[in-house]
Formats: C-alpha cells, sequence, structure tokens
C-alpha cells in the first residue's frame, strides 16, 4: 500500500480544531497527499504502456485530428462560396417572409445557444467533482479539499478554453465572410475566454449560495453580455472584457472550491465518468441516461393524480403509467420551444444560408428533439425482462411506448411547419405533412432508445482516419434512419416550396411504415448486439 506517514501531533491538533476550513498545515497535507497519490498513479500507468502503444495512439490520433481538421475546412469553404453565390439553390425556403432577422443578431443568438449549452453540460458535469476513487480516499479525511478538487478543474478549464476557441473558429469563418484571418482568431479567442468565464458561473452555482431557480436564472441573464463580445471582437476590447468576467468569476470559485459538498462532489464525478465511458463506447443512449437530469416536483405531482385513476385493463394501465413516467421524468418544455425558436431564426434571417443548410438544421434540430423524447423507453430499456413478464403482446407494450414521444413530436413538428407555412413556405398542407412526420419521428424516437448494446467482439473496419468500430457506427445510426426518412416528405415540400397532395399521401404512407416497423421488430438478448427488423 501507501508510504504515507500520518501528520505529525501538532498538525493533527490543528486539523482536529479546523478540519475542512482550510488551515495551513491542513492545505499543505492535503497537497502532500494529491502530489503522492498523482505520482504513484502516473508511475504505474507507465508501466503498464509500451512505448509502442503510446507512439500509435498519438500518431492515430494526430491523423484523425488532421483528416477531421481537412473535412471541416472544405466544408467551411464550400459553405463560403455557396453563401455568396448567386443562384436559384442558394435562395432561402421563405425568401419572401414578412419577417426578416438581422444576420449580427442571428449569429449572436446563435453564440449564446452554445453559450448557454456550456452552462447546462459544465454544471450536470459538475463543474467540480471528483472520481469514486478520489471520493472514497480523500473526502472522509478532515483536510482542505481545495488540493484535491482544483487540479481537475484547472484541466478541464483550459480544455474548455481551447475546445471552445478551436470550435468558434469555423463559425466565425462562415458568419463574417469580409475580415482576415486575425479577426477570426480575435473573436474564437473572445469565444474560448467567455467559455472559461461560463464554467466559473457554472462553479459558483454548484456552491449553492443562491437558490437553484433563481440562480439559473441570473446566470442565464449574466450569458447576454458574454454572448455579444465574439462579434464585437475586432475592436481590441471584447477579448479583455471577457478575460475580465472570468476572472472576476473564477478568483472567489477557487478560494471557495473547498466548500462544495461530498454528495455534489460525488455526484459531479459520477455523471462524469459515465459521461465519459458513453462517449468513449460511442453509445448515445448511455450519454443520455447519464445526463438525464431528476424528476420535477410539480410534474411529479400532477402525473401522481393522473396515475391514481382506475384502469380498466392492462393495456390502459400500462399507457396510464408511461403517461406518468414521462410527464415525471421528460426534461422542460425550454429545449424543445429553444430548438423550435432556432429553426425559425436560420430560416427568416438575412444572413444568406442556403436552402439546403437551412434543410440540414431542420433535420439536426429534429434529430436532436426526437432523441430528448426517449426518455421513458430509454430507461425500461435497462430492464427488458419486466416488460416480458405483463400480460400483453410485444406490440401493445411497444406502441404504449411509442404514444408520447409520437404525439410530443406530432405537436412539435405541428407548430414549426405551421410557423413555416404563415412565413410563406410550403403551403396550406404543410402543418398536415408535419403532423405526419412527427409520428414517425416517434417512431424512430423508439426504435434508437431501444437498441440493442453493439457487438464489441467484431473486428474493426481499416480506414485512413485509423481503425473504425465495426457494428458502432450501425448501433448509431439505429433509430437516427428511421426520423431522418420520416422528415424526407416534409423536407422535401419546403424545398420544392409547396406541400402537393400527393407528397402528404407519401408522408403517412413512410410514417406508417415507420411505425410498423418499430412496433412488428424483434430484438435479440443484450448480449448479442445485433439486431433484426
Amino acid at each position: 500500500m501507501w508510504n504515507w506517514c500520518p501528520p505529525r501531533k501538532g498538525q493533527a491538533s490543528l486539523l482536529a480544531s479546523d478540519p475542512v476550513a482550510g488551515a495551513p498545515a491542513g492545505t499543505a497535507l492535503a497537497g502532500e497527499l494529491v502530489t503522492f497519490t498523482r505520482r504513484h498513479s502516473r508511475a504505474y500507468n507507465r508501466t503498464q504502456t509500451s512505448v509502442g502503444d503510446a507512439f500509435a495512439d498519438i500518431y492515430t490520433s494526430l491523423v484523425a485530428l488532421g483528416c477531421a481538421a481537412a473535412i471541416a475546412v472544405s466544408f467551411v469553404g464550400g459553405l463560403r462560396d455557396e453563401m455568396t453565390r448567386d443562384n436559384s439553390m442558394a435562395a432561402s425556403l421563405v425568401a419572401g417572409s414578412p419577417l426578416v432577422l438581422p444576420a449580427p443578431l442571428l449569429w449572436t443568438l446563435l453564440t449564446y445557444g452554445g453559450l448557454a449549452a456550456i452552462l447546462t453540460v459544465a454544471r450536470r458535469l459538475g463543474p467540480i467533482a471528483v472520481t469514486g476513487a478520489q471520493g472514497a480516499w480523500w473526502l472522509p479525511l478532515p483536510l482542505d479539499r481545495r488540493p484535491m478538487v482544483l487540479p481537475t478543474f484547472r484541466r478541464r478549464m483550459v480544455s474548455v478554453g481551447l475546445g471552445a476557441t478551436l470550435g468558434y473558429v469555423p463559425f466565425s469563418i462562415v458568419t463574417d465572410l469580409a475580415v482576415d484571418v486575425a479577426e477570426h482568431a480575435l473573436a474564437a479567442a473572445t469565444f474560448g475566454a467567455a467559455s472559461v468565464a461560463v464554467l466559473g458561473i457554472a462553479g459558483l452555482l454548484q456552491l449553492g449560495l443562491v437558490a437553484p431557480r433563481p440562480g439559473r436564472a441570473a446566470a442565464l441573464l449574466a450569458l447576454a453580455p458574454l454572448a455579444l463580445l465574439p462579434g464585437m471582437a475586432a475592436a481590441g476590447w471584447p477579448l479583455a472584457a471577457a478575460v475580465l468576467a472570468g476572472v472576476v468569476v473564477l478568483v472567489p470559485l477557487l478560494r471557495r472550491a473547498g466548500q462544495v459538498t461530498a454528495t455534489e462532489l460525488v455526484r459531479g464525478g459520477n455523471v462524469s465518468g459515465h459521461a465519459a465511458s458513453a462517449v468513449f463506447f460511442l453509445d448515445t443512449n448511455e450519454l443520455l441516461r447519464s445526463m438525464a437530469g431528476t424528476p420535477r416536483p410539480a410534474a411529479g405531482s400532477r402525473a401522481r393524480r393522473f396515475y391514481a385513476r382506475m384502469t380498466p385493463g392492462p393495456f390502459a394501465g400500462l399507457v396510464r403509467a408511461d403517461v406518468t413516467a414521462f410527464l415525471r421524468l421528460q426534461p422542460l418544455l425550454a429545449v424543445p420551444l429553444l430548438w423550435l425558436a432556432a429553426c425559425l431564426a436560420v430560416v427568416v434571417a438575412d444572413a444568406g444560408l442556403p436552402a439546403w443548410l437551412q434543410l440540414i438544421f431542420l433535420l439536426v434540430a429534429g434529430c436532436g428533439v426526437a432523441s430528448g423524447m426517449g426518455t421513458v423507453a430509454r430507461r425500461t430499456a435497462l430492464l427488458p425482462e419486466l416488460d416480458a413478464l405483463l400480460p400483453l403482446p410485444r406490440a401493445a407494450v411497444r406502441s404504449s411506448r411509442l404514444l408520447m414521444p409520437a404525439l410530443a413530436l406530432a405537436a412539435w413538428m405541428t407548430l414549426l411547419t405551421g410557423a413555416l407555412a404563415l412565413l410563406g413556405a410550403g403551403g396550406p398542407l404543410l402543418p398536415a405533412i408535419g403532423a405526419l412526420a412527427g409520428i414517425g419521428m416517434g417512431a424512430g424516437c423508439l426504435r434508437g432508445a431501444t437498441r440493442p448494446p453493439a457487438d464489441w467482439t467484431l473486428p474493426p473496419v481499416d480506414t485512413p482516419m485509423g481503425p473504425v468500430p465495426r457494428a458502432q457506427l450501425s448501433s448509431l445510426l439505429r433509430g437516427l434512419d428511421v426520423t431522418v426518412l420520416s422528415m424526407l416528405p416534409a423536407g422535401i415540400a419546403l424545398f420544392v416550396g409547396q406541400a402537393l397532395p400527393v407528397l402528404v399521401m407519401v408522408q403517412a404512407a413512410v410514417s406508417l411504415a415507420a411505425v410498423l416497423v418499430v412496433l412488428l421488430s424483434g430484438t435479440n438478448p443484450a448480449s448479442g448486439g445485433s439486431s433484426r427488423s
């Protein structure tokens, strides 16, 4: 075990009088403990890794990063040419819309959405957290916790800052076609500094100094000035303002990092580990399970009153149970409404976005909303044996799981297509196509939420970007294929500018086929990793 000596007598008495408040002796001892643990952990990892394996991993990562960068550069360059070209393919879906959104306002809103996403994910992951082993060894000790939690938090700050900076570069190139490389770099650096400030805001929320609801409202309001800074980065002072905002937020956070409760530290570490494992194994269902929130009390009380009513039979009881679980576990309506607002903003903006790019954005938004509607099916898929115990056929159980996602997505698509029809796209039959498309998207949501685990025993496929898992990619596409197919007739109606009656019939046939495929398909056991449909 460890060759770690206990504190001396003077240190022990000092720690006993002030166990966690951060006495100098406790801080020094905690730092020595963290240094000792990290040094021996690195030594152990070096004994388990050969030079050849490390070289192969570094080489594969660099080649994959280079290929991804080349694809991104070519896509951004082609998109720039398409936005500056004047042809019929570059026309907007609603060219004659009575409502026009200025392009700078659209870019600012999208920047705000990116910062809000960083805040949400960071708050869910901690951002100050410890792993399970660290929580078991370190948290029970009567020592200052800052040396234990700050190294991981600093690494997260660096990774978030660099990732946000690199991710904003293509966005800056597309949104401003006339500036030079230096201004794009300055805007990206400003966004990276603002992202680090947002991470600090999430850390302040984690301390629990204010109530959760007012704290979230204040944090969302604080994101508004930060979202304005990247668009004005050419002036020079926005970068300094973003850095100053980060300093103002992080200085008190770093001082109080040791005051985060042990329960919150362990929770953040569990969620972070779960999400990292899901990303490593390319399992989107596990990623969504790790990021799922807790049931809302208000929705739980309403669902409980609904569930307390009498049911005439087993199928009605199952439907009522699924509706109740959907009302309790489904996230707030804010996310689908934000996706809806983003779709409308992209369509009516005068940014010169081509129609095909707008359709891609609508498709991504639809897939994102559909994935979020499978919370109940995703949880029940963990124990399929419980569904087998019900005195109902498999198709009846799946139809019960399908009911609420299909209704919710049909309502969302009706709102989207109805708003587009009012803006002059598609004609009066477009909302009917949208409602039918939502039913098929619900089937895709259920198909993706109940996908079986991938079979990792199959050998990978060699590609220029390195070995790619054979079964994992097909597993990722399960569910998305039905969702995309269900949205295809609606996309054709938007692209041609008229929702023809034949497209309504095609949409009805596609949605019906999607529902039948999901209801009548079978799934192999979890160990098999493949599916038949």
